[in-house]
């Protein structure tokens, strides 16, 4: 899976895009945010307030409940605001 990080999240995990195989337990996108966050300091930094990350499998908006299923790209972001 193609896991796309932006803004802040980039920046604290340093870099833009990564290929990942998490394991079978790993079956969510908040499931998938636990287990980044165990795989370092740096993504324990950019995850460590799971609340505000915003993600989108394929390019479809989903919250961290959202299965991962046979999802091909993961990207993760911080809250957007208008301007």
């Amino acid at each position: 899976m193609k896991v796309l990080y932006f803004a802040w999240v980039r920046e604290r995990v340093g870099k833009a895009d990564e290929v990942v195989e998490p394991p079978a337990h790993v079956r969510t996108v908040g499931d998938l945010m636990n287990w980044l966050a165990q795989r370092g300091e740096e993504y324990d930094h950019a995850f460590a307030d799971r609340q505000v990350i915003r993600a989108a499998l394929d390019k479809v908006h989903v919250k961290a409940e959202a299965p991962l299923g046979g999802a091909r790209e993961i990207a993760f972001f911080p809250p957007m605001t208008g301007g």
